[in-house]
């Protein structure tokens, strides 16, 4: 009986094969034992994707050129490849499952990993009716927890609607980008602007929302209106600044003037009375615990750190055994994890360097709720807790991830930030004035976060003073400006992806944000925000984003279909997905509906295009602001496609049909073994494919010089070196 794991990457394979007793390396697998595991056991894995969606041109020749006349692009059968530089592993991966008995699926714990597990199954046509399945849930790559998972396996068949849920998001957003993209792009070309334009499900109205945004500022016109304030001074000379109450606008100097004739107020000193002095205890309850998106947006705000970095340093700390699956969408835990933190308390206290008192050692609803947890729970630390050495050792952004989800979960037992907070009301005339200050009575939460400092932030202490007593008041106006919205970052723009566009402050928002209908998964989002910079839609300066002349004119095209931009039509996608995972709702059922808005878009967006007056005059802008291309010096005739030119890349020299359908992806490095490539070299390569002996090569190994000829073999670069 043969018993075989499958593991996402080679990274996640080499965590489980670390916890087991014995194992032996093997091409591509592990043969591995442990009391955990039956005999005969293997451990394999996948880079990922090993499977893959294919282009239209793998169903029909014709599609290798786009045009309009082949859309819609609805294949009867969607085919799925496994890409050339994985069929090796593949190849071992589908020899060991069929040689399996039992087959355990140890991918990420989510629905890509899911996708990524069945998609090799079902591709390697092994019969899984006859295998038993089953299925490894995890929330640490500690050894501890994975033996414990490996004890306590899962039936595989009971994940296989997740499979299906993230097949069904795969296979939607090839329906919109393949029939999308092309029917947006050539359609522009038309309207006269160069380039590919991309269409995404979630990706453009994402987009979207930035453009949006944009807009507003970029069409704010700022309007001038006065406030009115009062300086209080007692009779001791202390004093305070207090603001009308309730407050009010005032639009122009003759609008305050009637509201102070009529309150008998005027500007300048005069007699006052306090009216009322309220004291108050209160108390704030400490940060919510973190999701990845609340994570994110929390990093971003402190280090600017991208989304896709901030989740990069999660994983990394994942891996290393530091932290929790990162990729959750919640912010609860169990009452076990609740219990290994307590037990662990004073180990993580130490990391803090600060001596703060934990008195909240029971359980609360706000942090704790098992009902709430269903996949994954918050992310938090390990059991494993590090030196200050070995953090100190860290990259310096996972660092401060740890550091910021230490200092989070240990707040919910620092208990809450207390303080006195004080009210007082002055008349002048028959106006209020109110000022209110703050005493902190205990840190609690907030002394794990040393506050830094802002010039005018802090909140006044008031000077004592009683109901009744007599003050002077000194009215001042201030005259403001309305100011604009806020720039999307990018902690704030995955915060209004959860929240599908909803105005939300991400702290006050968590407790709701877990049912919101948002756009995208929390291990998607960051992906998303990277493909729209890297497709150059998207402009992140200063930790703002900005949409480009490219963005500003694909946006322009799509605001006229309503659905393609609607964050809350994406986010009742989102929905209707998870309701193929809660066997609700049927793939077909969901295809048919994305089959039946592409051709809506077929019908509507050439006539919407075409009679666009916004759309031309964005298409003038486009060319007026964008620099003509400077004139490529061509090295020759590509030598993988045979019809474009290879020219000046930038980093590399690469072939002039790079962006046709198909691309042509040869490229040629500017750069080889330290050595920079003379363009006789370069020339010399594309015409023949060898150059002549070359001097200066520099050994990785050895740090040595040499010399020796370059070959292009199978279009890439190989040394020849004298016989």
């Amino acid at each position: 009986m043969t018993t075989v794991i499958l593991a996402e990457k080679p990274s996640q394979a080499r965590a489980y094969v670390d916890a087991f007793q014995s194992s032996t390396k093997k091409t591509g697998y592990y043969e591995v034992s442990d009391p955990v595991l039956p005999a005969q056991t293997k451990v394999t894995f996948g880079f990922g994707h090993l499977v893959e969606m294919a282009t239209p041109d793998k169903y029909d020749p014709k599609y290798k050129r786009w045009s309009l006349k082949n859309l819609p692009i609805f294949p009867d059968k969607y085919k799925f490849i496994v890409p050339a530089k994985k069929r090796a592993q593949f190849k071992v991966v589908k020899d060991l499952l069929k040689q399996a008995d039992t087959i355990i699926i140890a991918t990420d714990s989510d629905r890509e990993g899911e996708n990524i597990a069945w998609s090799i199954l079902e591709h390697a046509r092994i019969g899984l009716k006859q295998k038993k399945i089953q299925r490894l849930w995890i929330n640490s790559l500690e050894t501890a927890a994975i033996l414990a998972g490996f004890q306590n396996l899962r039936d595989g068949w009971d994940y296989y609607s997740a499979y299906k849920e993230a097949q069904t998001r795969q296979i939607s957003d090839w329906l919109v980008g393949m029939n999308g993209s092309p029917l947006y792009t050539l359609l522009l070309r038309k309207a006269g602007v160069k380039g590919v334009y991309s269409i995404g499900r979630v990706q453009t109205p994402t987009l979207y929302m930035v453009y949006q945004r944009e807009q507003a500022i970029k069409n704010f016109q700022p309007e001038p209106y006065l406030e009115l304030n009062a300086q209080i001074m007692t009779a001791n000379k202390e004093q305070f600044t207090a603001a009308l109450e309730p407050h009010q606008r005032f639009k122009d100097e003759p609008q305050l003037q009637q509201f102070l004739a009529k309150q008998q107020v005027q500007f300048g000193p005069q007699s006052a009375v306090i009216k009322d002095v309220r004291k108050q205890a209160k108390r704030t309850s400490s940060p919510r615990l973190f999701s990845l998106s609340s994570l994110q947006s929390a990093i971003n705000q402190r280090y600017h750190a991208s989304a896709s970095q901030t989740l990069k340093a999660a994983q990394a700390l994942y891996e290393a055994k530091l932290l929790t699956y990162p990729r959750t969408d919640c912010n609860y835990l169990t009452n076990q994890e609740f219990n290994y933190l307590a037990a662990n308390l004073q180990k993580y206290a130490r990391l803090t360097k600060q001596e703060v008192p934990f008195p909240d050692t029971k359980p609360q609803a706000r942090y704790v709720n098992g009902a709430k947890v269903q996949e994954h729970h918050a992310i938090i630390m390990t059991k494993t807790v590090p030196t200050l050495a070995r953090l100190q050792k860290l990259p310096r952004l996972q660092q401060q991830v740890y550091n910021l989800v230490l200092r989070t979960t240990l707040g919910m037992f620092a208990g809450p930030y207390q303080y006195e907070e004080t009210t007082v009301h002055t008349q002048v005339g028959h106006a209020l004035f109110k000022a209110v200050g703050k005493v902190p009575t205990v840190l609690g939460w907030k002394a794990l976060f040393p506050q830094r400092k802002a010039a005018g932030k802090e909140t006044p202490i008031l000077p004592a003073v009683q109901s009744g007593q007599a003050v002077t008041a000194t009215v001042k106006s201030e005259q403001k400006m309305t100011q604009p919205p806020a720039a999307f970052t990018e902690g704030t723009l995955i915060t209004a992806m959860k929240t599908a566009g909803k105005t939300l402050d991400d702290q006050e928002a968590q407790a709701i944000l877990k049912d919101t209908e948002g756009i995208g998964t929390e291990a998607t989002r960051a992906n998303i925000l990277e493909v729209l910079k890297k497709r150059g839609y998207l402009i992140a300066q200063k930790n703002q984003l900005h949409v480009s002349p490219a963005g500003n004119t694909l946006c322009t095209a799509v605001e006229l279909e309503p659905l393609l931009t609607s964050p809350a039509m994406t986010a009742k996608w989102e929905v209707a997905l998870k309701q193929i995972g809660q066997k609700q709702r049927t793939p077909e059922n969901f295809l048919s509906q994305i089959q039946k808005f592409i051709q809506k878009l077929l019908t509507e967006v050439p006539e919407q295009l075409q009679n666009s007056t916004s759309l031309s005059q964005q298409v003038a802008q486009q060319k007026e602001t964008t620099p003509a291309a400077p004139k490529e010096t061509s090295f020759g005739t590509c030598p993988l496609c045979r019809q474009g030119k290879i020219v000046d890349k930038g980093k590399v020299y690469g072939c002039t049909n790079y962006h046709q359908t198909p691309a042509c992806k040869f490229i040629l490095p500017k750069r080889w073994s330290s050595k920079l490539l003379p363009k006789t070299a370069v020339k010399a390569l594309v015409a023949t494919g060898e150059t002549a002996q070359l001097q200066g090569f520099k050994s990785k190994k050895t740090g040595h010089k040499f010399a020796a000829k370059l070959k292009l073999v199978d279009g890439k670069l190989q040394f020849i070196f004298k016989q």
